[in-house]
């Protein structure tokens, strides 16, 4: 699926970054960035732009060979994994820290792969996320077609703990990214440190 809805010329995201990823990057201490689920990597580009060494996994190769493009056009490096996160590891103590948007996945392997980025992050590292909610069935302007792919507080305060949770909520807000995220979007956001 991933690699059909990449093989466009264009980047189905666009290649600006997530605004809530902007909006908290001053959080993220210097250092090892991973992003999950990274795709066409404009997250990942972005934050090598801010001076980060960063790590962006996908399962997706057309995807990461766009990312990787993408980070070329504005002379900077990323490190790009091709891997399914049910198989890739999340080296324990690792990472600075670890940056999920939008990054959808069947509930047993998410709550797995929550698991291992508290493990992932060195002590003081952060995690921020942004997810759509079950609410965001309603409104229909991007993210997955089922609510058991989505996430709400009570999901990431069962999936993720050992963070200290330095702001989580549910809200709503707009969204412009490319072709598949466009209008009111219900998201649930994450700022979390491990102590």
């Amino acid at each position: 699926m991933w690699d059909e809805r990449y093989s466009s010329a264009g980047y189905a995201y666009g290649t600006e970054p997530n605004g809530f990823l902007v909006a908290t990057a001053s959080r993220l201490p210097a250092g090892r960035i991973l992003c999950l689920g990274e795709g066409e990597g404009r997250n990942a580009v972005w934050l090598a732009r801010q001076g980060y060494e960063v790590t962006a996994v996908d399962a997706s190769r057309v995807g990461l060979q766009k990312a990787q493009r993408l980070a070329a056009s504005h002379q900077v490096t990323i490190t790009a994994v091709h891997a399914d996160l049910a198989e890739y590891e999340i080296e324990p103590g690792h990472w600075d820290g670890i940056v999920s948007i939008f990054c959808h996945l069947p509930p047993a392997l998410r709550s797995d792969v929550h698991r291992r980025c508290v493990g992932g992050l060195r002590s003081g590292g952060v995690m921020l996320l942004e997810a759509y909610t079950p609410k965001q069935l309603d409104l229909r302007t991007g993210g997955p077609a089922t609510a058991e792919l989505m996430m709400d507080v009570e999901t990431l305060r069962a999936e993720l703990v050992g963070l200290e949770f330095l702001d989580l909520q549910e809200r709503e807000r707009e969204i412009h990214e490319g072709d598949f995220h466009q209008g009111l979007g219900a998201v649930v956001q994450l700022v979390g440190c491990k102590p």
